[in-house]
């Protein structure tokens, strides 16, 4: 066998050991959290629209939806909080806000996060 093939094997082998036991494994990225979330273009993207005054990195100047302050006063049940993340078709026909829940924009998970984010507000 040549030295190569040799170290091919052994790379092989050696491979084999570390996915077996864990680790070979790529590191997990962090949880994303519900600040992340919500100032991900791709995901929330709450500060596209709304103004988030509770947080000094909520960098916008944006007005098109309401600013997000007195949250637990306006929505005194978290779930109806929610629920407007999800789908605010349902209590506004005429919103321009995205159903994020309807259409699968984020996940279950990812809604809670945003949910527990925004409400500390």
């Amino acid at each position: 066998m040549r030295k190569s093939s040799t170290f091919v094997l052994a790379a092989s082998v050696v491979g084999m050991l570390l996915a077996a036991t864990g680790y070979a494994q790529a590191p997990q990225k962090p949880a994303e959290t519900g600040q992340q979330l919500a100032f991900d273009k791709k995901k929330g993207n709450c500060l596209a629209c709304h103004m988030i005054p509770g947080d000094p990195k909520a960098i916008t100047s944006t007005n098109i939806g309401p600013p997000l302050v007195g949250m637990k006063a306006r929505f005194p049940d978290k779930a109806k909080l929610r629920a407007q993340i999800w789908d605010a078709m349902q209590a506004n026909p005429m919103t321009v806000m995205p159903p994020f829940g309807k259409n699968h924009i984020l996940s279950e998970q990812e809604i809670d996060k945003i949910t527990d984010y925004i409400y500390g507000f």
